[in-house]
C-alpha cells in the first residue's frame, strides 16, 4: 500500500516535467526496483543519484530528463529533513577551511589522471569551453585559454599566478604563446606531478599550495574553475588575497560556474560522490566580495556552451570505457555518467551558469577594452 502511494506521488512529480515512469521516450525513467519512490521521496537528489548508482533505475537520455527536471523546478519540490540539516552545518561550519583545503584534491582530482587524459582535450582543461567559432573540444578549450590571455591583456614578461591551475594546461599555453611567466598553484597530488612535467624547462614554477598561504605580487591573476570550492564564507576573504597580491594597475580574471540564486550549502548528491564542499556562487554573492576592493571591468555570461563541452566529455569518457573499465568498476561509471549528464541537463535548463569577471582594483585608465 505504502509503495503505491509513493509511486503515486512521485509520478505527479515527473508528470509536472513531462517524465513517464517506464515510458518509451528517451527521458522517461524505467524503474527496476520498487523501494525506488520511497528513496526519491525521503533523500531527494541523493536518493535520486544514489539509486541510480546502484542500477534501481535507468533512463536512455539522462542530459534530456535533467532538462526537464530542472526546467519544471522539480528540484525545489523535494525538500528532505537532510537538507535542511546540511543547510544548517553549513552556516554554522566553514567547510572550506584551510585545514580541508587538500581534501577535493584528494577526493576528486587525484581520482587518476588516466580518467581525465581519456575525458578532457589533449591540454586536459576541466572547465567550460568557448565554442564561439569552435568545430572540436580541442579547438573550443584552446579558444577559451586564448580568450583568457587576451583579456588579461598579457605582454611578454609579465609575471603571473593561476589559483587553481589544474593540470597546468593554461600555465603552459600562456608561456608558450605569450611569454609571460606563470606561478601556478593546485591543491591536487596528481596535478602537481603532471604540471612539473608538462612545463618543464619553460618559465614555469607550480606549486601544491592553498590560495590563504601564497606570497608575492603579480601583473595578472586567473582562477578558472576553483571559486566553486571556496565556499561562502571565504569569498570575502579569496578576494582579500587577489587584491594583496596584485599590482595596482593589474587585472585579475574569474571564470566560474555561478548559480542564479544565493545558497549556502551545496546539492547533497554532488557533494557526497563528487566534489565534497562544492558551492555555486550567486553574482550577488562575488559582487559583495569584491565590492570597495575592485572596480569591474567586464562580466562575460556564456553557460550554455558548458551543456556542449559536458556531452563531449561524456562521450569521451563513452568511448575510452573499455581501457578504463581496467581501473574503475560499473559502480564508477554508473555514478560518472550520472554526473556528466545531469550538469548537461542543469546547464540547458539555465539552471547553472558560467562567468567569466574582469576585475582592476583602481580601475583601468580611459577604460577597458572588452575582448569577445
Amino acid at each position: 500500500m505504502y509503495q503505491d502511494k509513493f509511486r503515486h506521488k512521485v509520478e505527479q512529480l515527473l508528470s509536472l516535467a513531462d517524465v513517464k515512469i517506464n515510458g518509451d521516450r528517451p527521458w522517461d525513467i524505467q524503474v527496476h526496483n520498487d523501494k525506488l519512490y520511497a528513496r526519491f521521496l525521503a533523500k531527494g537528489s541523493l536518493g535520486v543519484g544514489e539509486s541510480y548508482m546502484d542500477g534501481w533505475w535507468d533512463c536512455d537520455r539522462l542530459d534530456q530528463l535533467f532538462d526537464k527536471v530542472f526546467r519544471a523546478r522539480l528540484d525545489e519540490k523535494i525538500k528532505p529533513f537532510s537538507c535542511l540539516f546540511e543547510t544548517v552545518k553549513a552556516k554554522i561550519v566553514n567547510m572550506q577551511r584551510p585545514s580541508r583545503a587538500f581534501m577535493i584534491g584528494r577526493h576528486h582530482y587525484d581520482m587518476g589522471n588516466d580518467l581525465y587524459r581519456c575525458m578532457l582535450d589533449k591540454r586536459m582543461i576541466y572547465s567550460c569551453a568557448y565554442w564561439k567559432d569552435a568545430k572540436t573540444l580541442d579547438q573550443a578549450q584552446e579558444a577559451k585559454l586564448d580568450l583568457i590571455c587576451r583579456k588579461l591583456g598579457l605582454r611578454s614578461g609579465m609575471r603571473v599566478l593561476d589559483i587553481g591551475c589544474g593540470w597546468s594546461g593554461t600555465a603552459k599555453f600562456a608561456a608558450q604563446r605569450y611569454k609571460v611567466e606563470v606561478i601556478g598553484i593546485t591543491v591536487s597530488d596528481k596535478q602537481y606531478q603532471v604540471g612539473k612535467e608538462l612545463c618543464r624547462g619553460l618559465p614555469v614554477e607550480i606549486r601544491m599550495q592553498d590560495y590563504r598561504s601564497l606570497d608575492g605580487v603579480f601583473d595578472r591573476i586567473l582562477s578558472v574553475g576553483m571559486m566553486e570550492h571556496v565556499g561562502c564564507k571565504n569569498y570575502a576573504t579569496f578576494m582579500r588575497v587577489v587584491k594583496k597580491h596584485l599590482k595596482k594597475d593589474g587585472l585579475f580574471l574569474l571564470h566560474t560556474i555561478g548559480g542564479n540564486s544565493s545558497v549556502t550549502s551545496t546539492d547533497p548528491w554532488i557533494d557526497r560522490c563528487i566534489f565534497p564542499d562544492y558551492m555555486l556562487p550567486s553574482a550577488k554573492q562575488l559582487c559583495t566580495a569584491f565590492e570597495g576592493l575592485f572596480v569591474l571591468e567586464d562580466w562575460h555570461s556564456f553557460g550554455a556552451y558548458y551543456d556542449k563541452t559536458l556531452m563531449h566529455w561524456f562521450k569521451n569518457f563513452y568511448d575510452n570505457w573499455d581501457v578504463l573499465k581496467k581501473s574503475y568498476n560499473e559502480r564508477f561509471y554508473r555514478m560518472w555518467k550520472f554526473y556528466l549528464l545531469s550538469c548537461a541537463g542543469a546547464f540547458r535548463a539555465r539552471m547553472n551558469q558560467v562567468w567569466q569577471i574582469v576585475l582592476s582594483p583602481e580601475g583601468v585608465p580611459n577604460g577597458y577594452q572588452a575582448q569577445r
